[in-house]
């Protein structure tokens, strides 16, 4: 089965292709060039792996939340796949993703993207239990939901940032850390090879990126009293 993974949630993009055969897998920390560089970086993967685009059988991505921009770019980049080639493209919340590695840790996992204004989208989990949601949220609402623990557990791009903030709050909280951040694309693979194994539906076409958050426009548009 050939799989072509994009994680564009943030501004580091990352891409992987895994076959029966062999994973590839490569990183882009290019800040706001992401619509540079996105397309040719597909290409060139699926060049190594020996691929053609219409060789490909799903692809997955990051669907939200993060990155407005770099979000709506990998959902075009698939869903081009997609409309040409007759791809399925499958859609997991970002935050799942970078706390799938994690997810059999006995605490709680918050994974975090750091949203700006003071919030972090984030997620709590226990094992299978979701303590807290994926959502826009305040440094208080995280902290809030883990004051009854000794130590929690955090992930994603903005983790060392966000335990930072935690540990101003809570002194007496152990706030782990891992020294190096997973691989996101491994997940993503493994969390799409799960999702076709159980039979879960593809995105659809009208389907689209998880925001989380209204843009700056569309706070502006809803605040103009016209």
């Amino acid at each position: 089965m050939n799989i072509l993974a994009l994680d564009c949630a943030v501004s580091r993009i990352s891409l992987a292709v895994k076959t029966d055969t062999q994973f590839i897998s490569t990183t882009y920390d290019i800040g706001m060039r992401q619509s540079e560089i996105l397309v040719p970086a597909i290409d060139e993967l699926l060049k190594k792996c020996n691929l053609k685009p219409s060789e490909l059988d799903y692809t997955a991505l990051t669907a939200g939340p993060g990155s407005f921009t770099g979000l709506r770019l990998g959902f075009s980049a698939l869903k081009a796949i997609e409309l040409a080639w007759n791809v399925p493209v499958y859609g997991i919340s970002s935050l799942k993703v970078y706390s799938y590695p994690y997810s059999e840790l006995n605490m709680p996992v918050i994974s975090c993207i750091d949203a700006n204004k003071d919030k972090f989208y984030a997620c709590i989990t226990e094992g299978n239990t979701i303590l807290l949601e994926d959502g826009d949220w305040e440094i208080p609402t995280i902290c809030s939901t883990i004051s009854d623990f000794e130590k929690v557990f955090l992930c994603g791009p903005d983790a060392l940032k966000l335990a930072e903030l935690i540990k101003k709050e809570n002194t007496f909280l152990e706030v782990l850390v891992p020294k190096v951040q997973s691989q996101t694309t491994e997940s993503l693979v493994k969390l799409t090879q799960k999702m076709i194994a159980e039979g879960e539906p593809t995105l659809k076409d009208f389907d689209g990126p998880v925001y989380l958050r209204a843009s700056e426009a569309e706070i502006k548009l809803g605040s103009d009293p016209r």
